[in-house]
């Protein structure tokens, strides 16, 4: 073959590469935005904005994530279950729906659920759980108060203390609440709330917003109802209890 047929095989060859490759790249970018499948098996999936945001996470216990606060990740001091976990427009978690449950192998049976609405960069405002360890179990809508301060302070403190003995985190703890402020409950509802093993009793706690308890109305397990009414130093100024009840 003559070399003017070498070159032109050469020049041929090439521009069959560069075509092959535009169209694949050109194919490649646009890759359809919509899918359909009728099945699909993950451990975690990662809901976010075009920027790269962070809105929602859903996920197996095993990826699920820790704290995230802009973005950015720090272990959580109790997250071991699955569900989902949504975030605000600045990434940082705002709100959850996780569940467990699982029989242990002495056979007692297990089972938690878990709601909850924070307040920014802070903890569960508003919280709904169901609990069930064995025979023990409750149930309980709470609604709280925050301080103003971002929970990563909190989380610092935590990290900081973790060696140290509990007593001694116990008065770290309590002198960063003296000083910062700590969270307030304002509003308990509940089933299972007694001390007492076995407590089957519902009531409703209205407290201050120092967190005093002020008015408590209760059913106990007995069946006997109640309704009290507190001083800001705990004394009873009001007491409403039903004598002889079935």
């Amino acid at each position: 073959m003559t070399p003017v047929g070498q070159r032109f095989l050469i020049v041929y060859s090439g521009v069959l590469t560069a075509v092959f490759a535009f169209s694949a790249l050109y194919g490649f970018a646009r890759t359809p935005q919509k899918m359909t499948l009728e099945d699909l098996d993950v451990q975690r999936i990662n809901l976010r904005e075009p920027d790269g945001t962070l809105r929602l996470t859903i996920s197996d216990k095993s990826k699920a994530p820790g704290f995230i606060v802009k973005g950015k990740e720090y272990p959580h001091p109790d997250r071991s279950s699955a569900g989902m976990i949504f975030y605000n427009d600045e990434g940082t978690e705002n709100g959850g729906l996780v569940f467990g449950g699982e029989r242990s192998r002495d056979g007692t049976k297990h089972s938690s659920g878990h709601l909850s609405f924070d307040a920014y960069e802070q903890d569960q405002t508003m919280a709904l759980d169901s609990i069930q360890d064995g025979s023990e179990r409750f149930t309980r809508f709470q609604i709280t108060d925050y301080p103003e301060y971002s929970i990563l302070e909190l989380l610092n403190l935590m990290s900081s203390i973790k060696q140290l003995p509990d007593a001694r985190q116990k008065e770290k703890m309590n002198a960063f609440f003296a000083e910062r402020g700590r969270p307030t409950t304002r509003l308990v509802l509940g089933r299972g709330m007694g001390k007492d093993k076995g407590d089957n009793s519902v009531m409703l706690g209205l407290n201050d917003a120092q967190g005093r308890p002020r008015i408590v109305m209760k059913v106990a397990s007995d069946g006997a109802p109640s309704l009290q009414m507190f001083d800001g130093a705990g004394n009873v100024v009001g007491n409403l209890e039903t004598q002889g009840h079935p």
